[in-house]
């Protein structure tokens, strides 16, 4: 009895693994398109039936790389990682890559591997340590690479404050004693936050960043379900930015409602703390667009109630809470639906040519929910004065070998600004770095 239950639980997750993929009105329009992606007005909840449809990868042949516009020149900063996610530079010029990956364990992983999951988001195992990348001679092309730091859990964001390196491990923010300079670190860290997981933690990720003080780490943690289907006790302290001190003390909620906040930063010459948020699933090919928006301090976002504002999500009826809902914020620049908009720079160099001063790019890992694929890009948003000033638009595609056939090279992932100011952007299927740089032979 016990193994004819089994057998069928499997079966059923198999099918279930399985894509399923029937094409939507407007799939290859809206969300699949960055230049003259527009949402005067939303989609309906459910309009289209809600796709499983996890792209192939089929990653790069010899000489193949992403497509950068005119005048720039993309080049391998890295290869043969393992998965990597996310890259921080320090001041003096160090880079560091976060190798981390989602993991399923059992059942789980078979029917993901039988619906191209495993293969799309290379989920398994995780190898939980951090690189180091130096460039000994300053010409942008790095000499050594060591092991930093090793034997962490699902690392994320990294941040070098004085003499402490943190890392944003997914149950912890930890903290190091550094020295720069330093190619590993051998020494036991230090818990000072701990930081929501277990079993319900679809999203695993815990990027952190100072402010211009110097004195704070904001921490971004994601929702640990879809549409809080697992009950809002599951939810405390989630689908949130937290503020510490640098000591971990002192603890409070910048901001709530945001399901999957990811990429932080800065607007260059403000005080404004702008995110890259990753929006809910299963409401049709159009709903809800990822977006990229100013945070303010104790503002609300809708998660899990509304959505885009005070949309209403249809799955919230029993639990709805009209005083929040009439209180969330409008996000300011909507990305696409389904596109996973992870990380997020501001430009802060001057190589690049001036319009691209100051202005936001944003890495797009790439849809599994829609019946035609979107994302799998970077894109730029030009700002001025610390404000948008104009509309999304592609900056670094190639990514996807067939859209008809979800067929795709490798997926965008964490992105970075280096001393020389070229863009370093983590492709984790191919376990590959780019490098965009501006063409020095015109």
């Amino acid at each position: 009895m016990i193994k004819w239950l089994l057998t069928s639980a499997t079966l059923g997750i198999i099918i279930f693994g399985c894509n399923s993929r029937k094409l939507n009105k407007g799939s290859y329009e809206g969300s699949a398109q960055t230049s003259g992606y527009t949402i005067d007005s939303l989609a309906q909840p459910y309009a289209t039936g809600s796709a499983k449809n996890f792209s192939k990868v089929v990653g790069w042949k010899e000489g193949q790389m992403p497509t950068a516009p005119d005048g720039f020149v993309v080049s391998k900063f890295a290869d043969g990682l393992n998965h990597p996610r996310w890259i921080y530079v320090a001041e003096n010029g160090d880079v560091f890559v976060a190798q981390s990956n989602t993991i399923l364990k059992g059942i789980k992983k078979i029917g993901a591997k039988i619906s191209r999951k495993i293969k799309t988001q290379h989920i398994g195992e995780s190898a939980n340590q951090i690189l180091l990348f130096r460039d000994f001679d300053q010409n942008g092309i790095p000499r050594k690479k060591y092991i930093f730091l090793q034997g962490l859990n699902q690392p994320f964001g990294m941040l070098i404050l004085k003499n402490h390196f943190y890392v944003g491990n997914t149950d912890a923010l930890m903290e190091f004693d550094y020295h720069e300079g330093d190619t590993a670190i051998t020494a036991s860290g230090k818990k000072i936050v701990s930081l929501p997981a277990g079993k319900y933690n679809r999203h695993w990720t815990r990027n952190i960043i100072t402010n211009h003080a110097g004195n704070k780490i904001y921490i971004a943690v994601g929702s640990g379900t879809n549409v809080a289907e697992e009950g809002l006790d599951n939810e405390i302290r989630r689908a949130s930015i937290l503020e510490v001190n640098i000591d971990g003390s002192g603890e409070k909620i910048y901001a709530s409602g945001l399901r999957n906040p990811v990429g932080m930063a800065w607007a260059p010459g403000t005080n404004t703390l702008w995110a890259a948020v990753n929006e809910r699933d299963e409401l049709g090919d159009e709903l809800v667009p990822d977006y990229l928006t100013s945070v303010k301090e104790g503002g609300f976002y809708g998660w899990p109630f509304s959505y885009f504002g005070q949309h209403d999500d249809p799955r919230m009826s029993r639990l709805q809470n009209p005083d929040l809902v009439s209180r969330a914020i409008k996000p300011d620049i909507p990305l696409g639906s389904h596109t996973a908009s992870l990380g997020l720079i501001f430009y802060n160099k001057k190589s690049f040519p001036t319009r691209y001063h100051g202005g936001a790019f944003v890495t797009q890992h790439g849809s599994w929910n829609r019946s035609v694929i979107s994302g799998y890009k970077v894109i730029f948003i030009p700002f001025n004065e610390g404000r948008p000033s104009g509309k999304p638009e592609d900056f670094l595609t190639g990514f996807v070998e067939n859209q008809s056939t979800s067929e795709v090279h490798g997926r965008p992932v964490g992105i970075a600004v280096t001393n020389d100011g070229s863009i370093l952007i983590s492709d984790d299927t191919s376990n590959t770095i780019w490098k965009v740089s501006v063409n020095s032979k015109g």
